[in-house]
């Protein structure tokens, strides 16, 4: 029988089966690089894990500090610099990116940029960074929700996901064709995009969760996959690499940016109860 296992262990889990062997993938600090080291180790040896600084295929030891943090590796094949890195992205030789979301519409479009009035905001952010050109050139983009919220209108565009919907995207000249958002992973379920329209729909729930739970934070009339399913739970292996690997993030502890949204959709939330 499996141990009980934390919400934060299924969502690097959730992650971790997007990596497939020989992609060529970009990880950042946190839950993206648990859930590359995780992946390499038990069903994805020959994936390529990358960081953004330019350290290419690196052997995880421990968690980085940070996106140059060489010292949290076995080794890597390589180290050349940031400016290599995004070259790789605009040349289409990277497979798959992960980013972290603060708001997201209906179409995969994300802000990271502020939340309210640009020059007043409620709350600011850390900005675009590297967000919207992995996202632009990535052959796909695995989105992680752990704080943020859905939303009818971003509230500021930092970066694309499929614009408007349909071919929108491929028509603004953006490369690969069928580049993008590939998933969402929330606290709740996980959500993929229409192969056609582009619009994001629910394609997975997490134990214990239902459909109207679901749909309580989403703006718009969610689509609903006629084949939905459950999301598989973590096996016995996968829990015990996580609690040896990364203990902290196993637990949950989140990084300062989603720790800031987190508590400022909470504070929000309680105002508007009241």
């Amino acid at each position: 029988m499996n141990k009980n296992y934390t919400l934060n262990e299924l969502l690097i889990i959730v992650a971790a089966r997007e990596i497939h062997d020989y992609e060529n993938v970009i990880l950042g600090v946190g839950l993206p690089t648990t859930a590359g080291a995780l992946a390499k180790a038990l069903h994805a040896p020959y994936a390529n894990l990358m960081m953004e600084s330019g350290i290419i295929d690196f052997q995880p030891l421990v968690q980085p500090n940070h996106i140059a943090d060489a010292m949290c590796c076995r080794g890597f094949s390589y180290a050349t610099d940031l400016f290599s890195a995004f070259t790789m992205t605009y040349r289409g030789f990277v497979d798959v990116c992960f980013l972290g979301v603060a708001q997201i519409d209906k179409y995969g479009n994300l802000n990271t940029t502020v939340i309210g009035d640009y020059y007043k905001p409620d709350l600011r952010l850390p900005g675009a960074g590297g967000a919207a050109d992995f996202i632009s050139y990535a052959k796909r983009t695995v989105l992680t929700m752990r704080g943020g919220e859905f939303v009818e209108e971003l509230d500021y565009f930092t970066s694309p996901g499929y614009l408007t919907g349909g071919s929108s995207r491929e028509d603004s000249g953006l490369f690969p064709k069928d580049s993008g958002p590939c998933m969402v992973i929330t606290n709740q379920g996980v959500f993929r995009f229409d192969s056609v329209t582009k619009e994001m729909y629910l394609a997975q729930l997490y134990p214990g969760i239902c459909v109207d739970d679901i749909k309580k934070a989403i703006p718009w009339d969610l689509k609903i996959a006629d084949d939905l399913s459950e999301t598989e739970p973590p096996s016995q292996e996968e829990i015990d690499f996580i609690r040896k690997f990364a203990p902290a993030e196993s637990m949950g502890r989140p990084l300062t940016m989603e720790l800031t949204i987190r508590n400022f959709f909470k504070q929000l939330e309680a105002r508007q109860k009241n």
